[in-house]
């Protein structure tokens, strides 16, 4: 299965998260997942492509061409989709993917989580993303959503297309559960 992954890259970011990415893209590849991620060579990405990579796994980097002009591609790829811009590699990721989790990350990942959510709420398709709330990263955006919620900008519950994990075990077991979804 393909699991896609948003997640930031910049390199000068607490080293909890590498540690914890690490942890991600072994476990990937020890349950024989493809690792689907926007393929650049620094930060998380990297950490992360490198990660499944080693440990034996599928890495499949989905490249805008700026991204690749740039010298920035990461080296540990078994499969490269080339794209034109981020628009088009947020389509293709979002397209593939079977589970998506969203890392810690910046306005691009933001994007990639809502961009997902957006098309979800219309009827594009029924996938969710899983945030891996490492360290509490992801915390004050919970609270800004659940005050959304409240102010009646979301229809229906968001909790049901954005989904929690505050660690690894949870986050394996709802990566599991979006799978089992997906294969039905």
């Amino acid at each position: 299965m393909n699991i896609c992954v948003f997640c930031s890259a910049n390199n000068q970011i607490d080293e909890a998260y590498f540690r914890m990415t690490e942890e991600l893209g072994r476990w990937c590849a020890g349950q024989g997942h493809t690792v689907v991620f926007g393929g650049t060579n620094q930060g998380l990405m990297e950490c992360l492509a490198q990660a499944a990579y080693e440990a034996g796994g599928q890495v499949t980097g989905v490249i805008p061409e700026i991204v690749e002009r740039g010298g920035r591609t990461s080296a540990y790829l078994h499969n490269h989709v080339w794209t034109n811009d981020l628009n088009d590699r947020k389509a293709v990721m979002i397209a593939q993917a079977d589970a998506i989790v969203a890392l810690p990350g910046g306005v691009g990942t933001l994007d990639e989580v809502f961009t997902v959510l957006s098309a979800a709420s219309i009827g594009y398709h029924h996938k969710r993303v899983i945030l891996y709330n490492m360290d509490g990263f992801w915390d004050k955006l919970i609270v800004l959503m659940d005050d959304l919620q409240q102010r009646g900008m979301i229809r229906g519950q968001w909790r049901d297309q954005l989904l929690v994990a505050d660690n690894m075990s949870t986050l394996t077991e709802m990566i599991n559960r979006e799978l089992q979804a997906g294969a039905r």
